[in-house]
């Protein structure tokens, strides 16, 4: 995992609400909630249906996410959940992604999404569209 990025380089970007549900004992955001805001972000491109992807009888799946945290996060407040794609292979993608709050990252996080057939359970390959529509979200090295 590589050194913060700036919200900046990142091709895609959605904003989230943290809930006071999203708390813990200690009163800051929990870190449990740190993977579900960066599936929020995952799930906001893979499952656009602009992008049309994945295709029918196909979905994605998490195969392996490293999360570096960095800073706390504590309720109320909006987080910005940053993601670009930092590999393309076959059947799978490579993600990384950040987690901004009051423009400071907090923490980042690397995913392996792989495209897999919904009736084999086995990895398909990614058809030419959905490599056009990661490939516009790909990140600068």
């Amino acid at each position: 995992m590589q050194e913060p990025r700036q919200i900046e380089q990142f091709p895609h970007v959605i904003t989230e609400k943290l809930r006071f549900g999203d708390t813990d004992q200690q009163g800051h955001v929990n870190n449990a909630v740190f993977a579900t805001l960066f599936e929020s972000g995952r799930v906001a491109f893979l499952y656009d249906p602009e992008r049309g992807m994945p295709p029918s009888g196909c979905q994605f799946v998490i195969a392996e996410i490293t999360i570096r945290f960095a800073g706390e996060m504590n309720y109320p407040g909006e987080v910005r959940v940053a993601s670009g794609v930092s590999r393309l292979g076959r059947t799978s993608v490579g993600l990384s992604q950040a987690l901004f709050l009051d423009g400071r990252c907090v923490a980042m996080a690397d995913s392996a999404i792989v495209l897999i057939d919904t009736h084999t359970r086995r990895p398909a390959a990614l058809p030419d569209n959905a490599r056009a529509a990661l490939s516009s979200l790909m990140l600068a090295p």
